[in-house]
C-alpha cells in the first residue's frame, strides 16, 4: 500500500529553439471549454455541486474528444519548444548507457542478469548456470515482447525450484492488471495455462508444479484473494485459497527466503496479517500466524527454525526486532531482540547464517547496521554525507558474508557494492554511468537545509545546484515533494536532473510531514485530521528558500506527482503567489468524490490515511483542503497537468476535471495545460526512453518560464 520509488550539461550549440516558427498568441487556438452539467452530490446534508462530474466516463465519445482536445490545445501553445523537447530528450538519453546490464545475483544455482541493448527501450532477462562464464540463457527479450503493444510490462519473473519452470505477468493498458503466463525453460514453449486480472506476482510451492497468485477486483482492483492453479490446467479449475472479505485490506502471496513456507499477507495502512503453511505441503491448510489486531503492523523473516518479526507491538512506534519458534508464533510468544528506540525508526532487516543486517534511519539519516549473531561484532558501514541513500539490495543466500547493498547521493551517481562482513572490505561491482564525459560530482553541491514551519516544527529540506549557480533571488527554483503514506523521499543521483542544474536550476526535496524521514511519528504527524501539516510544511519550505536567497517567487517552481499531486493541488489554493509554475503528475486532486466512492481502486484501504468522508468529521475535513472543492477566482500560477486515460490509481477524470475547473475560475493569463496520455496508466510510458520524452516535455514547461531555450 505504501508506495515507492525515480531518475542532465549545458550543450549551448546544439541545442536552439526556431523562434521563426513561433506563432503569435492570436494565432494560437483558444483554450477548450468543457461544458458544465451541473450535479448535486449529497451527504451530512451538505450538497456540493460538481459541472464536470459527466467526464467520469472514459467510454463517452464526448469525454475522449475533450481529452483530445487538450492535448491538441498543448500541443499547439507549446509548438516553439518541440525542438528543444527533442533536444533534451536527445540530451538526457545521451547520458544513459544504452547497452547496460545488471549486476548479476546467483539464486539456486543460477547467475540472473538484466540486459539492455542500445537503441531498444526494454530489458532483456538471461541467466547463467553455476558460473558467469557458462552459456547465456535467453528467459525473455522484452524488446519482441512488446513489438504488437503500445504499452508493455513484464512483471513477477519467478522460478520453481527445479529451474526449469517460470512464471510471469503482463499488462499491455497500464492499469495494472496482469495476465500470469508459464514458460517451460527447457523448451522455451508457453504453456496454455493462461490466468487473466491478477497482480503479476505468483509463487511456486516446492512441488514445483502447484502455482499461488493473487486475483484482483474486476471494478475496484483491490487485490482480494489467493488461488491455488496446478500446472497444465484451466483457470476455471483453480483452487480459492483465501479470500479478504474485508474491503479495506488487500492480499499478497509470496514465499520465504528459506523456501520453507509459504505466506499469505494480508494488509491495510494500520494493520497486517500473515498466514503460513510449509511449502512442501502445498495442499494443506494455512495457519493464522498473529490474528489481526487493528494497528498491529508486522513483518515477518523466517531462519533455521524461528520466526523474526519487525512490529510496533507494545507501543513501539519506531518498530522493534523481536523473534519466536516456528510452532509459538502467537505475539504473546515474541522475545525482543532489538527493543524499540525512540530516535530510530527500524526499517527492515536482512537475515545471514552468521549475521543481522539492520536498516534503520536516525534523524532522516540511512543506516546500516551489520551484527553477528554470537554478539562478538556488531558495527555500522560508514556515510559521510547529509544528502545521501543507502540501502540494502539483492541478499537471497543465507550461507554468505557478503552484504549487497546501494549507494547514491544527490551529487554521487548510483552503486551497487558487495560488502565482506568478516574483513569489513568493499568491492563496488558497479558504479552507474554517466556518459558524454562532461559530469564531474565536483561541479555539484548538496546540502541539507531546515525551514521552521508555522508550528515551530522544522522541517528538513535536501538541495543540489552547479557550483557556478549563485543563490540569488533570479535563480530557478524546483521544489520537489510527495509526502503521504509514509514514503519517504530520499536525496538520490538522477542523470536526467542534470538538464535543470546544468541551466542553472536548483533542485530541492522538501521532506515533508506524511513521510517517513524523521521517523513513524513524521507520518503520522501527516495523515488524517493532520494531514494539512503537509501542505503547509511544503509552503513553508518555500517560504524559506526564498526568504534565504535561494530563489524568489518569480523564479520558484513546484512538481509532485499521484498523492504529491494532491500536493501541488492543495498548495496553489493555499499560495499560489509563490510560484511560477506548477508540474501536478496524475494527480489526486478530487479527494472527496473519490473517497466516497467504494468501486474506485485503492479507495476503501485508503480510509486509514486520509479517513473515512462517510463520516462528517473526516468529510468536513477533507472537503476544506481537497483541491478540486477548493478552486477559486484567483491568480493561480502556470501549470501543467498531466494523467494517463488507463490510470488504475488516480483515474484521468480527476486531472481532467480540475483543470476544466481551474479555467472557468482563473480569469487570468496563466498557462494551463492538460496533457493526457491516451495509452498509458499510473506510471506513465512503458518504454524506458519513451518515459524520458515525458520528462524533457514537463522540464521544457520550467525551462521556457525562465525563457532558457538551448
Amino acid at each position: 500500500m505504501k508506495l515507492k520509488f525515480l531518475f542532465p550539461i549545458l550543450i549551448s550549440s546544439l541545442f536552439s529553439c526556431d523562434t521563426k516558427t513561433q506563432k503569435s498568441m492570436s494565432e494560437l487556438p483558444n483554450a477548450p471549454v468543457a461544458k458544465q452539467i451541473p450535479k448535486n452530490l449529497t451527504i451530512h446534508d451538505d450538497v456540493r455541486v460538481d459541472e464536470f462530474y459527466w467526464l467520469n466516463d472514459r467510454e463517452n465519445p464526448e469525454v475522449i474528444d475533450y481529452l483530445n482536445k487538450e492535448n491538441d490545445y498543448y500541443d499547439a501553445h507549446t509548438a516553439h519548444t518541440k525542438k528543444f523537447q527533442t533536444s533534451l530528450f536527445e540530451e538526457m538519453k545521451s547520458r544513459i548507457k544504452e547497452d547496460d546490464s545488471s549486476v548479476p545475483y546467483k539464486y539456486n544455482g543460477y547467475w540472473y542478469i538484466t540486459k539492455y541493448q542500445k537503441g531498444k527501450d526494454y530489458p532483456i532477462y538471461t541467466r547463467k548456470k553455476e558460473t558467469l562464464e557458462a552459456a547465456e540463457e535467453l528467459l525473455f527479450d522484452c524488446n519482441e515482447m512488446a513489438k504488437d503493444h503500445s504499452y508493455f510490462r513484464l512483471v513477477g519473473l519467478n522460478i520453481n525450484l527445479n529451474n526449469d519452470l517460470v512464471s510471469y505477468g503482463i499488462d499491455t493498458t497500464g492499469r495494472r492488471q496482469y495476465t500470469l503466463h508459464i514458460k517451460d525453460l527447457k523448451t522455451n514453449k508457453i504453456f496454455k495455462d493462461e490466468i487473466s486480472n491478477t497482480t503479476g506476482g505468483s509463487t511456486w510451492a516446492n512441488d514445483n508444479k502447484t502455482l499461488f497468485y493473487t486475483q484482483k477486483d474486476e471494478t475496484t482492483l483491490r487485490s482480494e484473494a489467493i488461488y491455488k492453479h496446478q500446472l497444465n490446467t484451466d483457470q476455471k479449475s483453480d483452487v480459492l485459497i483465501y479470500e479478504e472479505t474485508d474491503d479495506t485490506f488487500g492480499v499478497s502471496v509470496y514465499k520465504t527466503k528459506s523456501d520453507k513456507y509459504l505466506v499469505i499477507a494480508s494488509y491495510s495502512t494500520l494493520t497486517t496479517e500473515y498466514q503460513i503453511l510449509k511449502a512442501d505441503t502445498p495442499n494443506g491448510d494455512f495457519k493464522v500466524f498473529q490474528p489481526r489486531t487493528r494497528g498491529l503492523e508486522y513483518g515477518i523473516s523466517h531462519f533455521e527454525d524461528s520466526f523474526y518479526i519487525v512490529s510496533n507491538a507494545d507501543g513501539a512506534q519506531n518498530f522493534k526486532l523481536s523473534k519466536t519458534s516456528e510452532t509459538q508464533t502467537e505475539k504473546q510468544y515474541w522475545k525482543d531482540v532489538i527493543p524499540h528506540r525512540k530516535s530510530v525508526l527500524l526499517e527492515d532487516i536482512d537475515i545471514f547464517k552468521d549475521f543481522l543486517v539492520v536498516s534503520e534511519r536516525e534523524n532522516g539519516l540511512n543506516h546500516i547496521h551489520i551484527k553477528r549473531w554470537d554478539g562478538t561484532d556488531s558495527y555500522y558501514l560508514p556515510f559521510e554525507s547529509e544528502t545521501y541513500t543507502a540501502y540494502t539490495t539483492t541478499n537471497i543466500d543465507f550461507n554468505t558474508t557478503i552484504l549487497r547493498y546501494g549507494y547514491q547521493s544527490l551529487t554521487t551517481p548510483s552503486s551497487v557494492i558487495d560488502f565482506d562482513m568478516v574483513t569489513k572490505t568493499k568491492t563496488i561491482q558497479k558504479e552507474q554511468e554517466v556518459l558524454g564525459g562532461k559530469f564531474k560530482k565536483e561541479n555539484y553541491t548538496s546540502e541539507r537545509l531546515w525551514a521552521t514551519a508555522a508550528d515551530g516544527t522544522q522541517i528538513p529540506i535536501s538541495l543540489i545546484r552547479h557550483v557556478d549557480t549563485e543563490k540569488s533571488p533570479n535563480t530557478p527554483l524546483l521544489l520537489y515533494a510527495y509526502g503521504s503514506y509514509g514514503s519517504t523521499i530520499d536525496p538520490y543521483f538522477s542523470t536526467v536532473r542534470l538538464s535543470l542544474l546544468d541551466r542553472g536550476f536548483v533542485y530541492a526535496i522538501a521532506h515533508i510531514r506524511g513521510g517517513q524521514y524523521l521517523g513513524r511519528q513524521w507520518y503520522e504527524d501527516g495523515k488524517l485530521f493532520k494531514k494539512k501539516n503537509t501542505f503547509s510544511d511544503f509552503v513553508d519550505c518555500s517560504k524559506y528558500l526564498i526568504k534565504n536567497n535561494y530563489t524568489s517567487a518569480e523564479h520558484h517552481y513546484a512538481m509532485g506527482g499521484s498523492a504529491g499531486g494532491l500536493l501541488m493541488g492543495a498548495v496553489i489554493n493555499l499560495a499560489p503567489e509563490l510560484y511560477n509554475g506548477v508540474v501536478a503528475q496524475v494527480a489526486f486532486v478530487d479527494v472527496v468524490t473519490t473517497m466516497l466512492d467504494d468501486s474506485i481502486p485503492l479507495t476503501t484501504g485508503e480510509y486509514d490515511e486520509w479517513g473515512n468522508p462517510n463520516e462528517k468529521d473526516y468529510y468536513d475535513y477533507m472537503k476544506s483542503y481537497s483541491p478540486y472543492d477548493n478552486v477559486t477566482n484567483k491568480l493561480y500560477p502556470n501549470m501543467l497537468v498531466t494523467t494517463g486515460l488507463h490510470d488504475s490509481q488516480v483515474q484521468y477524470w480527476e486531472p481532467a476535471k480540475w483543470v476544466a475547473r481551474l479555467r472557468a475560475q482563473n480569469k487570468n493569463s496563466s498557462q494551463l495545460y492538460l496533457q493526457t496520455n491516451m495509452e498509458a496508466g499510473h506510471g506513465g510510458a512503458s518504454g524506458r526512453f519513451e518515459a524520458l520524452k515525458e520528462v524533457a516535455a514537463e522540464y521544457s514547461f520550467l525551462l521556457d518560464l525562465e525563457s532558457i531555450s538551448k
